[in-house]
C-alpha cells in the first residue's frame, strides 16, 4: 500500500498516520521526521534546509522533494508507505508522481480526512498547554481538574499563539488555497478516498482502514 494522507489542520492526521501505518504494516513518512533526520544527521540537504528554517523561511520545494525521494528509496519504504505532510500542493504532487514512476510504481490511494471548519476551530482553539511540563489539555474534551492549572505538575496553562482562533482561520484559508487543489488533482486521477474524521479516534481509524482496503 502506497498512500498519502491529506486534510486540514486539526483533522487528526498525525494521530491517524501513526495508527494506520501500524495497521497496514507500512512506514509513516512525514516531512517533519525527514527534516529532523537530515538536520540531526548533518546531511547536505539537512544543512541547506536548516539554513532556511533558522531564518524562519519555508524550505524550498526542491529541497523537500529531494529529501522525500531519498526517504522513499530506503529499504523499509520499498513495499509501501503512508505519506503525511507531503505533497502539500499540485507541483509537489506532480513531482511525487514522477518520483514513483522512476521507481516503477504509483500511489494506490490518497485518503482525505474531512472535518467541518467550525469543528477544526473548536478543536484547536480549545487547547491549553502547561508552561512547565508541556502537557496539553482541552477546555471541552480534556479539561484539567482545576481551571488553568496542570494536573500533573501544578504549572500554569496557556493558549499557544498558533491555537488562537484568528491564526487557525488563517491556516484554514492557506489550506484551502494551497492544498484543496491537491484534492481535485487526485480525484481526477481516481485515487482519492474521503472519510469523515469526526468522532472517536478508533471510529475514524476503522473508516480509514475500510476506505483503504475495501472488501478486506
Amino acid at each position: 500500500m502506497r498512500a498519502v494522507l491529506v486534510g486540514p489542520p486539526g483533522a487528526g492526521k498525525g494521530t491517524q498516520a501513526q495508527i494506520l501505518a501500524s495497521e497496514l504494516s507500512i512506514p509513516k513518512v512525514s516531512t517533519g521526521d525527514i527534516f529532523r533526520a537530515n538536520v540531526s544527521g548533518g546531511t547536505e540537504l539537512g544543512r541547506t534546509a536548516k539554513s532556511y528554517m533558522d531564518r524562519g523561511d519555508l524550505v524550498p520545494d526542491e529541497v523537500t522533494n529531494e529529501m522525500v525521494r531519498g526517504r522513499l528509496a530506503e529499504e523499509d519504504a520499498r513495499e509501501g508507505f503512508l505519506l503525511d505532510g507531503f505533497p502539500r500542493n499540485v507541483p509537489q504532487a506532480e513531482t511525487l508522481d514522477s518520483m514513483l514512476k522512476d521507481m516503477g510504481t504509483a500511489l494506490d490511494a490518497v485518503l482525505e480526512l474531512k472535518v467541518d471548519e467550525e469543528e477544526v476551530v473548536k478543536r484547536l482553539s480549545g487547547r491549553r498547554s502547561c508552561r512547565e511540563c508541556g502537557r496539553v489539555y482541552h477546555v471541552d474534551y480534556d479539561p484539567p481538574r482545576a481551571a488553568g492549572v496542570c494536573d500533573a505538575c501544578g504549572g500554569g496553562l496557556y493558549q499557544r499563539d498558533d491555537d488562537r482562533e484568528e491564526v487557525i482561520r488563517h491556516r484554514l484559508e492557506v489550506y484551502r488555497e494551497q492544498t484543496e487543489p491537491l484534492v481535485a488533482y487526485y480525484r481526477d486521477r481516481g485515487v482519492l478516498v474521503a472519510i469523515e474524521a469526526t468522532g472517536a479516534v478508533e471510529d475514524v481509524t476503522a473508516r480509514a482502514v475500510a476506505a483503504l482496503r475495501p472488501g478486506a
